[in-house]
């Protein structure tokens, strides 16, 4: 009796929570599949960093166990609210307590176990999906592998049913302590507005709205630690005390008799959503801090894949590339390997040049933005004592400016496929990383090389109207600015070299050595480790950090995403550095999914079990005039409402903070699309599950309203 009893409840909870199951079955199926890349990902041991995807996921599935195990619990504890008098009725017929706990943790185990069985099939093809997209990711062939490994499956098994169980029991502990009377009143806890001070409550929403708009204006201008942190916890405040004042505020207004509630129904509309706002003010906060967490990780993550797609290629234009502060280098040992790896149709030896000065490093830092103000006095001019410290103990600039004579420039350039470069006597060019070329115009105008009228160089400097120039020199001017990919992460400059005509070389000396080769076909995929472990055989104990591996070595101004690496194999750094970003750009995809629907998840099943009780309100209306078309599209308004106020607050606080991050990416990684981009495209990701779930809440709110009145309305 007690199972088939079960049995019947667990139908009936599928068919009033159909949406709750879809959504665990979709958690299942993303656990499962993202838990497959630590159990079975074959791109492991492929590359040095083949432990960060795993402790990523690790790191992601933490947070996501914390939500879901919150949806369970609110969902477990809200379906024995709305059962509670059922169970009364149990209670007064002669069931024991306990049999009706039985009962009830039959009853969810059942639809807990049948949507996790039905998750596990659905991510065994999700798995498949995210593997091909790892593999297409690191430019690999995927072939399709449908095989289960115990730990996947354990995991995912742990996950869920840790969380379900939790909350399962965590409700049987509640049941055990109400009797007969609190069974019965539970339900009518939430029924009454208790409308107590509303007239100061209502001062929260402009409140509220203030700090938002104090946040827009503000955020992008705080400097410290402290303050970021004491706007995010009045953002955290703000969210939740918003929701109490746009209650109280709309009981005033409806109080007041305000000309808006006399139009359509308004008034109707005002009421309910106001009724459901008081009653969940803690529950709406929480819903708007996951979209805000959702939107800015989805954002964040198509920053990191907008650079994959477009960046990350320049980045390395030569099939190989060495670097040695040794002038005298040969790099004998380097070709060796190389050679035995893969055929090279040519290398190519050169010198990068300095003229001890750093007049260039100082025209770039007081000129790109990546710096502001950071270098200059208060009358904008170079502040010298801060650019020798910044040069000498930062691993950005090399100390002294960079050089290359116009022969080595133009071999560079065949082999890249670039056309040829031309300079007269009396001008130089800069070659600059694409993201630093609209920053670049302007040098021509200050910065000129000073050479002998004979062709020896006697100097470089910045042009001053009162600098004496000596009778034998002439200024060089500019005769172009270029950006095309050209390995400028600390081999071909660092940021920016300046070209200049091969006589002037005369006058300086040699900086460092540079090596680059052109392959005939395709190296082995451990040429980078070998290559980087072959400058380790000649230490005693190998480097203590990284910086002594780099020696000299400069990386350039590039932040957030960084390549310092004096042996560069393209075919080999490439789909490292798409390994590691994707290392990334999964896990903070995975959480804004898991996110955005336990959120939206809330959302319908609150809306759906309130529909019955709408039924009579809505049967008042069709009395007083309204048609069944009429009813049918008060109740879309209605839902609209409800859905978008935590989605637009959410897009509002999120908005800002991407359009700030996004606009500090472009600028420090030279990504080529606006900041606001990423947000749209997040948005917009977000919003079409939105319309999935606001579509099917829409017709099973509809088919619960019109039961029972001549068919349902689909």
């Amino acid at each position: 009796m007690l199972t088939k009893l079960s049995f019947r409840n667990m139908k009936r909870s599928l068919r009033d929570y159909l949406v709750y199951a879809l959504t665990m079955t979709v958690v299942t199926a993303l656990i499962y599949a993202f838990s497959s890349l630590i159990f079975q990902n074959e791109l492991t041991g492929c590359y040095e960093l083949e432990g960060l995807m795993e402790i990523m996921i690790v790191f992601a599935t933490f947070f996501i166990v914390l939500i879901v195990a919150w949806l369970i619990n609110y969902m477990v504890r809200f379906m024995l609210e709305k059962r509670s008098t059922e169970f009364g009725i149990y209670l007064l017929l002669g069931m024991k307590k306990k049999k009706i706990a039985r009962l009830y943790m039959r009853e969810n185990m059942l639809l807990g176990a049948a949507a996790f069985l039905t998750g596990l099939a659905l991510g065994v093809l999700l798995q498949q999906v995210l593997m091909a997209v790892m593999f297409s990711m690191v430019r690999m062939e995927f072939h399709l592998n449908i095989r289960f490994h115990p730990g996947t499956i354990g995991m995912t098994t742990l996950c869920y049913g840790g969380c379900y169980l939790l909350a399962l029991f965590r409700s049987k502990k509640k049941f055990r302590k109400m009797n007969i009377q609190g069974l019965m009143n539970i339900r009518r806890q939430n029924e009454e507005i208790r409308e107590k001070f509303e007239e100061a409550k209502q001062l929260l929403l402009p409140a509220s709205l203030l700090f938002l708009l104090l946040f827009w204006f503000w955020f992008g201008r705080l400097s410290s630690t402290g303050e970021v942190m004491l706007f995010l916890i009045g953002l955290v405040l703000t969210i939740y005390l918003f929701y109490m004042g746009i209650s109280a505020w709309i009981i005033c207004y409806v109080r007041r008799r305000g000309r808006g509630i006399y139009r359509g129904q308004n008034l109707f509309l005002l009421r309910q959503f106001a009724s459901k706002v008081r009653t969940m003010q803690f529950t709406m906060g929480t819903l708007t801090s996951l979209f805000t967490l959702a939107l800015m990780g989805a954002s964040i993550a198509l920053m990191f894949g907008e650079y994959e797609n477009t960046v990350l290629d320049g980045k390395f234009p030569f099939d190989v590339q060495f670097y040695s502060d040794e002038i005298t280098a040969d790099f004998a040992r380097e070709k060796s390997v190389v050679e035995e790896s893969v055929p090279v149709q040519e290398w190519y030896q050169y010198h990068i040049y300095t003229d001890k000065d750093n007049q260039v490093n100082t025209w770039m830092l007081t000129h790109f933005d990546n710096w502001g103000t950071m270098y200059q006095r208060q009358d904008g001019s170079p502040d010298e004592e801060k650019i020798s410290a910044m040069l000498e103990t930062e691993m950005i600039y090399y100390p002294c400016d960079t050089y290359m004579g116009l022969s080595d420039y133009n071999h560079l350039r065949a082999m890249l496929g670039y056309e040829q470069i031309d300079l007269s006597q009396d001008e130089y060019l800069v070659h600059v990383k694409e993201r630093l070329a609209d920053q670049t115009q302007s040098i021509g105008e200050t910065l000129r090389i000073r050479g002998t009228a004979g062709g020896a160089a006697a100097g470089t400097g910045l042009q001053h109207k009162d600098t004496p120039q000596e009778e034998t020199a002439q200024m060089l001017r500019c005769g172009g600015i270029y950006s095309e990919p050209f390995s400028q992460d600390g081999h071909n400059g660092a940021d920016l070299i300046v070209v200049v005509p091969d006589a002037l070389l005369a006058g300086m000396e040699p900086y460092y050595t540079e090596l680059v080769g052109k392959f005939d076909g395709t190296p082995a995929p451990d040429l980078q480790v070998r290559l980087e472990r072959l400058d380790k055989e000649d230490e005693a104990d190998f480097y203590e950090n990284y910086e002594d591996f780099l020696g000299d070595f400069r990386s350039g101004s590039d932040n957030i995403i960084v390549f310092a690496e004096p042996c560069l194999v393209r075919e080999n750094l490439i789909p490292q550095a798409k390994y590691m970003l994707a290392a990334l750009i999964v896990p903070l995809f995975y959480i804004g999914l898991v996110y955005v629907c336990v959120a939206v998840t809330v959302l319908s099943v609150q809306l759906l079990s309130d529909s019955a009780k709408y039924r009579f309100r809505y049967e008042v209306l069709g009395k007083l005039g309204l048609g069944r078309d009429e009813i049918g599209r008060l109740i879309q308004k209605q839902l609209a409402i409800w859905y978008l106020c935590p989605a637009l607050l959410a897009a509002l606080i999120s908005g800002k903070m991407i359009l700030f991050a996004g606009e500090r990416f472009i600028l420090m990684t030279g990504v080529p699309v606006p900041g606001g981009v990423f947000f749209l495209k997040s948005f917009l990701l977000f919003l079409g599950i939105y319309f999935v779930y606001f579509a099917v809440t829409d017709v099973s709110f509809q088919r619960n309203i019109f039961k029972g009145q001549g068919g349902e309305r689909l």
